[in-house]
């Protein structure tokens, strides 16, 4: 009897998968459904292991978060109806909306999604800092929240985190899909499958998924958001995820139809679409939709400043003249157009990027092209002519070896010696982590819309990750300290500005570019948003 359910249901879950594979076709023509493709495939639907983007995008239509970012990097109520800091800022309390249920399930008694509450929270949240759910997301409360009661349910509508010490990024954080909210009764149901049969309160609920060939996801028929005129969200009745490893099999399923939008797009077909100035190109206008967007990740070189490192020691990229000459020494607006379609902006302002609150490109002045300047510093550093100078290895990944040659090319001119080396990912990482990489590329992609976690990248304390630099500052670490606690965002906003202006008078770093998602979306797609974070926003997209 039991193998007869069980087959009945596989059986049944085969036909549902079918149906909505077959959507827009001439089989359900009515039915609205979504395309989009992952390359890198999707590893896994459990939050707790939401730590890159194709994970977080599928995520983010399945599952909620107490607090979410909107449009503008601002962060607003979700699952929360409100919070508010107490405590001396330590302990923050969530009311949570009384109108949200889990998706249908069959975990659930007769199959019908309970009403979410604050135990729920309670549960996701301390099963992320559980050490047997192994989840790369534990760093989010490791060291922050309180070690004996970090999580309460007060009531069923009242939910309360308790911090170490004040630590106002915190609501940043608490948006990152990490901190999704699931029911324990799914995971205690499903164990380590839950991966591949999530049960949320999102938009969207979990259909099937062939893992290799595609995902299918269904409008979930209860899902708690509305538009302004009270129209239940979402618009779509479903998502189809395929998973061609290949970007030119995706440009051509795009080209033709079969998916609705392309993430960014490979680096072999810009040149087709993309005049040198980030345009699209005469051919496809009108035919497809070109958004972009500022993305919160910055593109740079690292310069180890560790003087007790041997490696330091012994270069000319210990004394900051040497490095500040090395900022003014590469044209970043011709790197732009030349090797990006200029899809980016040249960094010119300090390490955080357009997009954030707090970013100000008149309060943070970074490095223009001024070759005169860098030949001054150099003078003044003792190179002037440059016939001393030793040969600096720079390190990066196979994929930016043009990038590091430009950078090399421009560097040579002024008598600064620069050999690229390209090594694995893998290998870069490790010498990076262990101080073993004085000069190389890096980027710093936002975990959270909040500054500080591009500024903690250089505090004394930390060690690599993220602090790849070594750098150590004294009074920039008091004051990145003092701001952890400030509530005022107007004042923190000064601080982290104040910090910028630290890190680009001390140099540990060549910022090259402030990076930019690249949408391409066929015109039949309406309403389709974009953000910073580059999050996948799909509630109030229509398809016509």
């Amino acid at each position: 009897m039991k193998l007869t359910v069980i087959f009945f249901r596989y059986f049944l879950g085969i036909v549902i998968f079918f149906q909505l594979f077959s959507c827009n076709t001439h089989t359900h023509p009515d039915k609205k459904i979504f395309h989009y493709n992952e390359t890198s495939g999707i590893a896994s639907l459990d939050p707790a292991f939401a730590k890159n983007q194709s994970v977080m995008w599928a995520i983010h239509q399945l599952f909620n978060t107490l607090v979410e970012v909107d449009d503008s990097m601002q962060l607003k109520p979700s699952l929360a109806k409100s919070w508010q800091f107490s405590n001396g800022n330590k302990t923050l309390t969530f009311l949570l909306r009384q109108d949200v249920f889990f998706q249908d399930d069959d975990v659930f008694k007769n199959g019908k999604g309970r009403k979410l509450n604050a135990q729920d929270v309670v549960y996701s949240f301390t099963r992320l800092l559980d050490k047997n759910t192994a989840s790369p997301g534990a760093w989010i409360f490791n060291n922050r929240v309180d070690s004996i009661q970090p999580f309460v349910a007060l009531n069923d509508s009242v939910f309360q985190l308790n911090l170490l010490q004040p630590f106002q990024p915190i609501l940043g954080i608490l948006s990152m899909q990490y901190c999704s909210i699931i029911p324990q009764e799914a995971v205690h149901k499903y164990g380590n499958d839950f991966r591949r049969h999530p049960v949320g309160t999102g938009p969207f609920a979990f259909v099937a998924w062939d893992e290799g060939q595609s995902l299918i996801l269904k409008k979930n028929m209860h899902y708690f958001e509305k538009d302004s005129s009270g129209q239940a969200l979402p618009y779509l009745d479903g998502i189809k995820v395929d998973f061609f490893d290949s970007k030119a099999t995706e440009f051509l399923e795009f080209q033709q139809g079969r998916l609705d939008f392309i993430n960014d797009i490979d680096p072999s077909f810009k040149d087709e679409v993309l005049t040198k100035t980030g345009n699209l190109k005469k051919q496809w206008m009108g035919k497809i939709e070109l958004h972009k967007h500022p993305y919160l990740n910055i593109e740079y070189l690292g310069i180890l400043t560790d003087t007790l490192n041997d490696l330091v020691k012994a270069s000319p990229l210990k004394l900051k003249k040497i490095r500040q000459a090395i900022n003014y020494a590469i044209d970043k607006r011709k790197m732009m157009l030349y090797l990006r379609n200029s899809i980016g902006t040249p960094a010119e302002s300090g390490f955080v990027p357009p997009g954030l609150p707090s970013f100000n490109a008149e309060e943070v002045k970074g490095y223009t092209y001024n070759p005169e300047k860098a030949k001054q510093l150099l003078a003044e550093a003792g190179y002037g002519t440059g016939k001393n100078f030793p040969v600096i290895k720079l390190l990066t990944i196979p994929i930016y070896v043009s990038l590091a040659s430009y950078v090399s090319n421009e560097l040579r001119q002024l008598g600064i010696n620069v050999q690229v080396e390209a090594i694995q990912k893998s290998l870069l990482l490790e010498q990076t982590s262990k101080s073993q990489a004085l000069f190389f590329r890096a980027s710093w992609i936002a975990d959270y819309p909040d500054a500080e976690n591009y500024l903690s990248v250089f505090y004394g304390k930390n060690p690599a990750p993220p602090n790849y630099t070594r750098y150590k500052n004294a009074a920039y670490d008091k004051l990145y300290e003092s701001s952890l606690a400030e509530t005022n965002d107007s004042s923190r906003y000064k601080m982290y500005q104040q910090m910028d202006r630290m890190i680009m008078e001390d140099a540990p770093i060549v910022p090259l570019w402030y990076d930019m998602a690249l949408h391409l979306v066929h015109t039949n797609i309406k309403n389709f948003s974009q953000n910073s974070l580059n999050m996948l926003e799909l509630r109030k997209v229509k398809k016509e």
